[in-house]
C-alpha cells in the first residue's frame, strides 16, 4: 500500500526508481510483497466473489467461477485456513449447504492486495516510466 507521496515521488524517469518508491510505500505498512495466498487466480475469484456478497453457497461459487468441486475445496480450504474466509456446513432439508462469508480478516487482506496493486499500476502509468 503506497502514500500518495510515495506514488508522487514515483513518477520518475527511471522505472526501477519509481518501483523501488513504490515497494518502500508498501514496507511502511509492512506489506512489501503481494499476499500469494490472495494472488492466485481461483482464491482471487473466491475473495472477490465473497466481497460483493454477503454469502455464497459451494454450489454458487463453483458456477460463479466456472470450476470443479475439488479445485474450489482446495482453495476454500487454503483461505479458511488463513481465516480469511468462513465456512458453515448445514442441511437444507435432507441436502447438505456449505455457505461461504467474507472474514474482517479477509476483508483487510483484500483491500491490503488491491492497494498494492493499484499502487503498481499507478507506478507502471506515471509519465517516464514505461519502456524506451
Amino acid at each position: 500500500m503506497a502514500s500518495a507521496g510515495a506514488v508522487a515521488r514515483a513518477r520518475v524517469r527511471n522505472p526501477r526508481r519509481a518501483l523501488r518508491a513504490v515497494s518502500a510505500g508498501a514496507a511502511e505498512a509492512s506489506a512489501t510483497a503481494l499476499d500469494r495466498l490472495i494472488h492466485e487466480r481461483m482464491r482471487l475469484g473466491i475473495v472477490s466473489a465473497l466481497a460483493v456478497n454477503a454469502a455464497l453457497s459451494f454450489n454458487e461459487l463453483k458456477r460463479l467461477l466456472n470450476t470443479t468441486d475439488g479445485n474450489l475445496s482446495v482453495h476454500a480450504r487454503k483461505l479458511e485456513e488463513a481465516r480469511y474466509i468462513a465456512c458453515v456446513k448445514s442441511f437444507r432439508g435432507r441436502m447438505p449447504r456449505t455457505e461461504f462469508r467474507l472474514t474482517d480478516a479477509g476483508r483487510r487482506a483484500l483491500a491490503r492486495y488491491l492497494d498494492h496493486m493499484e499502487a503498481l499500476i499507478r507506478a507502471a502509468r506515471a509519465p517516464g516510466s514505461g519502456p524506451r
